[in-house]
């Protein structure tokens, strides 16, 4: 197993005073980061979960392996994280939908789970030029697993890490996908540049992993909504949290390397959902992602996938039928701002989370500063007396 390194650079410096367009701006590396309700902004009408996690749909699992190493022209700043439905999706399978809003990406096999209707593999995320050998991994697992059954079509989605990771390095193995799998656990999900967040840009900020999740009241249903984005999208004047124009306010800490890029979307819920209905929760997602300014331009990979622990589809049995449930059509309306709410968060929560980055070629990438963040925030009233700064 190759070693592992997490986040090397902690050392903290005081903070590192930078002459920009005639003004000075302090910038700290190793700062102390916070989710977005951390620092008192609240979005959204539905409460979070106790995780405020996809973690929060009961037997949903994230595993991450980080791989921080090195500088210059070959720093490798990439990584793998693992989202498992259950513990055995491959014997008991969900029903699952995906949506594709622009498609310059990838995400192996959704062809299938929407031909079929369910997913029946764990979801991979990482970089893009890492895709065949996590693809290659998630097969070896099912190998080693059921070594009598094993032709899988694996969910492996990604977004573009070269402008932090000497991408054509290709460091992501096989056994780092076996790793984040085996590892996947509940509960808290780190966040930021972590597993496959490590190398990616959002805003012209630091991006990276962000989950979030509402709870419906008793008269809704009860349901929960989790969701899990790797975020790596965005132009800096276009970012809106909470409905601010924060991206034409903090129009400096610019990173000198950046591209347009895409953004990967997971939705988990307990509410009894088929494949239809989940690909209608997958498209309602790209609001959440719009409300924070993002269009999908042209060049970007913004890819949902969508499914429901509530029922599973047994892969072997001897029954003739199979019979499910499913939430009436017309009581789907807050599941979607569920989704919406909970998908906004999630990208926030990236961005609030993730750490300033040096990475190929020196190439540095500032994660957005809070105590302005949370200045701005109250400016436009939108900050929670707790989260004053």
């Amino acid at each position: 197993m190759e070693e592992i390194v997490t986040r090397p650079y902690r050392i903290r410096l005081a903070c590192l005073l930078i002459l920009l367009s005639g003004f000075c701006v302090t910038v700290s590396w190793g700062e102390e980061r916070a989710r977005v309700r951390e620092l008192g902004i609240e979005i959204g009408h539905y409460p979070p979960g106790e995780w405020n996690a996809i973690t929060d749909v009961t037997g949903v699992k994230v595993g991450h392996v980080t791989l921080y190493e090195g500088k210059g022209r070959h720093a490798v700043r990439t990584g793998v994280t693992a989202i498992l439905p259950n513990d055995d999706v491959w014997q008991q399978n969900v029903f699952a939908a995906t949506y594709t809003q622009n498609g310059n990406g990838e995400m192996t096999g959704s062809a299938w789970v929407d031909e079929a209707g369910t997913l029946e593999s764990p979801i991979l995320l990482t970089g893009t030029l890492n895709v065949g050998r996590v693809h290659d991994g998630v097969v070896q697992y099912l190998i080693e697993r059921y070594p009598e059954d094993h032709v899988a079509l694996p969910v492996v989605a990604e977004c573009y890490d070269g402008g932090l990771n000497d991408a054509d390095g290709r460091q992501v193995t096989a056994a780092h996908v076996i790793q984040a799998i085996r590892q996947a656990k509940g509960g808290t999900v780190e966040e930021g540049g972590v597993g496959a967040g490590t190398g990616m840009i959002a805003y012209r900020f630091k991006g990276g992993i962000g989950t979030a999740s509402r709870l419906l009241p008793a008269e809704e249903g009860a349901y929960t909504v989790g969701v899990l984005v790797n975020a790596n999208c965005g132009r800096r004047e276009n970012l809106r949290i909470d409905g601010v124009p924060v991206g034409k306010q903090i129009t400096d800490l610019m990173p000198e390397w950046h591209r347009d890029g895409s953004i990967i979307v997971v939705v988990a819920t307990d509410a009894p959902l088929l494949s239809r209905q989940l690909r209608w929760v997958a498209k309602r997602a790209m609001f959440g992602v719009a409300r924070t300014g993002t269009f999908s331009r042209q060049s970007s990979g913004d890819f949902v996938i969508a499914f429901s622990t509530a029922q599973t589809v047994p892969r072997d049995s001897d029954a003739l039928t199979l019979q499910v449930e499913m939430l009436r059509n017309d009581r789907l309306n807050p599941i979607y701002q569920a989704v919406v709410e909970a998908t906004e968060e999630a990208i926030i929560n990236a961005l609030t989370s993730a750490q300033t980055t040096v990475g190929r070629n020196g190439n540095t990438v500032y994660a957005i500063p809070l105590d302005r963040l949370q200045i701005l925030m109250k400016q436009y009233g939108r900050l929670a007396e707790r989260g004053s700064p």
